[in-house]
C-alpha cells in the first residue's frame, strides 16, 4: 500500500527567481508566477501547503495588456466608507502603480484564503529593472513563449 507523501518545513527548500516583465503579456506572465508561488512546478507539490518559491518581477511598467484592455478593464476599491467605491481603468493605473496591475493579476489567480495570503507575501514587484534583493541571489527565471 502506497502512502500519500507530505513534506516537512525543514524539507521545503524556497529558490529566489526574478522576472523581466518587459514586453510580457500581463495573463501569461501572472499564471506563470502564481504557479511558481504555489510551487507547483515542484514535485513535492501539495494543494494544502505552501511549498512555493520568491518571485521578484521587475520592468513592471513596460508589461503589455492584450486587445483594448487598458482602456477597458475596469479596478475596483473601496475604502470602507459609505459612497467610496472607487473605480480606475488599466491604462490610468499602469501609468499611476504599475507593480499593482501585476499584482492584482498574480493575486487573483492563487487560492482564496489564509494559504493564498501567504503565498502572495512571497511576491516582489518593481516598476523597474532593479530591485533591493542581491543578497538572496535569485535566479533568473525565462518565461516560455
Amino acid at each position: 500500500m502506497t502512502r500519500t507523501y507530505s513534506p516537512k518545513r525543514d524539507e521545503i527548500e524556497r529558490d529566489w527567481y526574478v522576472v523581466d516583465a518587459a514586453g510580457a503579456t500581463l495573463g501569461r506572465l501572472s499564471s506563470e508566477v502564481a504557479r511558481i508561488l504555489r510551487g507547483k512546478h515542484k514535485p513535492i507539490f501539495t494543494p494544502h501547503m505552501d511549498t512555493g518559491d520568491f518571485v521578484i518581477v521587475v520592468n513592471a511598467e513596460q508589461i503589455v495588456m492584450t486587445g483594448r484592455k487598458a482602456a477597458q478593464k475596469t479596478y475596483y476599491r473601496h475604502t470602507g466608507r459609505p459612497g467610496s467605491l472607487r473605480s480606475e481603468k488599466a491604462g490610468d493605473l499602469m501609468g499611476r502603480r504599475p507593480e499593482q496591475v501585476v499584482e492584482k493579476a498574480v493575486k487573483g489567480m492563487l487560492p482564496k484564503n489564509s494559504l493564498g495570503r501567504r503565498m502572495f507575501k512571497k511576491l516582489k514587484v518593481y516598476a523597474g529593472g532593479e530591485h533591493p534583493h542581491r543578497a538572496q541571489q535569485p535566479t533568473t527565471l525565462e518565461l516560455p513563449g
